[in-house]
Parts: structure tokens; sequence; C-alpha cells
């Protein structure tokens, strides 16, 4: 494998800029495959969705994709007929650019809803975006940075694997900052690997992959109109077409890749001042665990009192108890950044104030676990989201205005 390139084999990337945003910032970015991938996608579940996400997600599974393009600033969603010409119209333009046909390009779109698309800014820019599109890490890095709306960072990794057939890579490039609840949020992705991979792998990769990753964040619990991970394969490493081992060490990878982009969304969440992971064990099934995670995780009063540093453990507990998941409180213990504040249903004594101190710090973990009784098994679940501070009212009271 080239350990000089950054990209998967054959894959190359670009970040431009066609003029949608004010701030004159990239908003133009271009993920394309020298070699048909075979493709997968999973998209947001809001019944209202922007018109990148119908196009997209009637292409894939796929069996030969060519390009991902996707641009910032303008959501096109809840545009009409208009918005969805505007889709097709980018696809078409990175197609003939790549001599391929318009079914063979996914497009994503992220920004501002409501507000027509200026596609033909887009489309008039997309022949220098193919023309600069690169493998090495600067093009990579723009392209990432291109996605960005309220994101004060990009968001791209890349991980190699041995697999028993040979080596191979994945990548992957994310945006989100804020709108973000799982299923999924207003979050976009790429990722991409040189494995070979049929699209009903891919499919199963990507799942395994999501279900782990960027549906166990959130900010806001507000879901996106736009929100898309897509996820390509061309088999162009020299590793043989993946066999089951393979399949195995591909999907730990993909996973990983997914985990670190979704943990860098909620590290980025919009005013935030503490990086919180909600920790549940001791489940039968891995869904009650996600339930209970999920409804702290969004918690306003959690949210609100990690913000302040303290260590009000009963919003904790009562949000574990109306997760709609049946347990015995009395098995139930709680631990905030290893400091034991309730053990099977009862109260713990501990210092208040220094594990007030101790939570000023950026990260804060919180653990329930389930000791015995109803529902009680070895299924746990991790779930990351951020406080809810007074700047993040600020900046979503003033978002388009």
């Amino acid at each position: 494998m080239d350990t000089s390139r950054v990209l998967p084999t054959k894959f190359r990337t670009s970040g431009s800029t066609c003029g949608i945003k004010d701030s004159g910032q990239p908003d133009l970015a271009l993920f394309i495959s020298d070699e048909p991938a075979a493709a997968a996608g999973v998209f947001t579940t809001n019944r209202v969705v922007g018109a990148p996400v119908d196009v997209s997600r009637s292409r894939v599974p796929a069996a030969a994709v060519r390009a991902v393009v996707i641009n910032s600033g303008n959501a096109n969603a809840c545009t009409g007929n208009a918005g969805q010409q505007a889709a097709l119209n980018m696809t078409a333009r990175v197609a003939s650019e790549l001599n391929c046909k318009p079914e063979q390009v996914l497009v994503c779109s992220t920004g501002i809803i409501g507000v027509p698309l200026p596609v033909d800014l887009i489309t008039a820019a997309i022949p220098n975006g193919v023309a600069i599109s690169t493998s090495n890490e600067s093009s990579f890095h723009d392209a990432a940075a291109a996605m960005m709306t309220t994101d004060t960072f990009p968001k791209l990794t890349s991980v190699d694997v041995t697999t028993p057939t040979g080596a191979v890579r994945v990548a992957g490039a994310a945006k989100g900052a804020t709108m973000i609840a799982p299923d999924m949020a207003t979050m976009l992705a790429v990722i991409m690997t040189d494995a070979a991979l049929n699209s009903e792998q891919c499919e199963a990769i990507l799942q395994f992959a999501v279900n782990r990753s960027f549906n166990c964040i959130s900010v806001d619990g507000h879901m996106s109109t736009s929100d898309t991970v897509l996820f390509l394969a061309n088999g162009a490493s020299e590793s043989a077409a993946a066999g089951k081992s393979d399949e195995a060490s591909i999907r730990a990878a993909v996973a990983q890749v997914c985990e670190k982009l979704a943990i860098d969304i909620i590290r980025d969440g919009e005013g935030a001042e503490h990086f919180i992971t909600v920790e549940v064990s001791g489940l039968d099934t891995r869904k009650a665990a996600f339930q209970i995670a999920k409804e702290v995780a969004e918690s306003m009063l959690v949210k609100t009192a990690i913000a302040g540093n303290d260590p009000n453990w009963g919003r904790i507990t009562s949000a574990a108890g109306y997760a709609g998941v049946e347990f015995d409180p009395g098995q139930l213990s709680l631990t905030i950044n290893g400091t034991e504040v309730f053990r099977s249903g009862s109260p713990v004594a501990f210092n208040e104030s220094a594990l007030s101190q101790n939570m000023q710090q950026e990260d804060v973990h919180l653990l329930l676990e389930i000791s015995g009784g109803p529902r009680s098994g070895s299924q746990t679940v991790r779930f990351w989201t951020s406080d809810l501070t007074q700047e993040y009212v600020r900046l979503n009271s003033e978002y388009t205005t």
C-alpha cells in the first residue's frame, strides 16, 4: 500500500469555493473514485427531507458509483421541484466531467433550509473541483473543510487494516455541530475504502457502524432534513475480494472511522464546554441500553447541570427511569467521573465540592449500571452528547438573522 497517500487507492478529493457562502469560505466538496465503487447509504428518518436525500437514497445501494458532490451553505430542503432539479443538475455536471452516468453520482447539501439553491454557481465550479482533486492529505482536508457550516474544524480520519488477504484503507470525512439527533443528525459523512466489497456487504457494514456511532450522538435532539452517511468501496487495493474474516476486519475499521467522526461532531457542538459520555451497562438487549442512554443524553436538565458543573445525580437517575425500559431501580447504580453517587437504589455519600471541581474538565463520564432484576443482562451502550450552554442558545437564536 502507498503510505504517502491518505485516501484509499484510486480515490481523490477536493474542496473549493463556488460562491454560495457570503463569507467566501469553501463550499463545494468532491469525493471521486477512479474505479466504479459499490455503495450504500444511511439517511435521515425525518419525513421532511432535502432534495439531495431523495436523489441519493434512490441511487443506493449501487454497484458502480463514481463520485459524491456536496455543497455547504444551503440545504436545498423544502425547495420544491426546483430543488429536486437542482440536485439532479449537480450530479449530471459531475457525471459529464467523469464521463459516467448521472446515476453514478451521489449528492448532499447542508446549510439553511428553505432557500432556493443557486445551482448555477455550483455547476460552474464543478469542472475546477474535479480538475484540482488529488489523493493527498491537503485535498482531503480541503474537502472536509468545504462541507462545514457552523463547524469550527474539519473532521476527517484514515486507518489502515491488515486482513487475511491483504492491506486495505478506510477513510472518512464528516460535518456537523448542531441540530444533532439519532437516526440521524444534521451531519454528512462520506466513508471510503479500497476493499473489495459488494453493495450488500456495504449496506451491512455501514448499518453496523452507524448504529454504534452517528446514531449514538445528540447535541439538541433536533433531527435534520439532510443527514446522510455514504459508504463507497472500489476494490482497488491489492487484496482479494473480502471473505468473512476480511469483512469482520473491515467492519471494525469502518466502525472505528465512524466513531471518531461522530465523537468529533460532539466535541464541536455549538457553544459546548463539556463532552459527555453516557454509558449504560447491564441490560438484556442493546436496544434497552440505548433507550436509557439516549434519554439521559438528551435531558435538558442533565445537560444544564453538567454545564454548571453540578453533580445533581437525581436528574440522571430520573431520566433513566422515564426511558420506557422496565428495570428495578433498586439495582441501579450511578458513577460520575469515577465517583460513585448512587449504589443499588440508594444515595452514596460523596464530596460534592470535589466532584463539581472535577467536572470542570472538558470530559464528563456518566456510568449507569443495572446489576440485576428484570431486563438485566450483559449489553452495554455508549452514547455521546454535549452540555447546553448560554452560548448555544445565543448562536441558535441568531442563525438566520
